[in-house]
């Protein structure tokens, strides 16, 4: 069993695997008569194939307990994901570079600190949602439409703090 420790989550430790989503790391511009800062363009939107469209929905996801033991990563080869937060749920996020198999030295764990969302990159495998402390309700992003989208990998995993 593969063993990792959640590192803090950074833009620039999560650059291989997709965005990391945070308006206190980004620029911004004022808009509705200088009453709101809009923080534009924080993540890739990526719906790919034929008949594909982006989905907005909310996810209620229930906490885990740490360590964490997962026995598969999943992976959208049509489309990115984004989750965010909606009430400063901290979250484990587990992640391996795209490709048909998964190299058990490239993959990594990172920790939210609750105001912080990801945007993983089409393709990019992923551990199921894993909140902390207490039920979460996360803003998803992602692609609907015809087309086989979700792949598990077998792996078994163990994820500490």
């Amino acid at each position: 069993m593969l063993e990792l420790k959640a590192e803090p989550l950074t833009a620039e430790s999560f650059a291989p695997f997709g965005e990391v989503i945070d308006a206190r790391e980004s620029d911004w511009f004022p808009i509705n008569a200088g009453r709101t800062r809009r923080h534009h363009d924080l993540a890739r939107v990526e719906a790919l194939g034929e008949g594909a469209r982006t989905l907005i929905s909310i996810f209620v996801s229930q906490p885990v307990t740490v360590p964490l033991e997962l026995g598969f990563l999943e992976r959208h080869p049509l489309g990115s994901q984004a989750f965010m937060p909606l009430h400063e749920e901290r979250f484990l996020v587990v992640v391996a570079p795209p490709g048909n198999e998964i190299d058990p030295v490239e993959v990594r764990a990172f920790v939210t600190d609750g105001r912080q969302g990801v945007n993983y990159h089409a393709g990019t495998w992923h551990a199921v949602q894993s909140v902390l402390e207490r039920e979460g309700e996360f803003l998803v992003v992602d692609r609907g439409g015809e087309g086989h989208n979700c792949d598990e990998f077998s792996l078994p995993l163990r994820i500490i703090l």
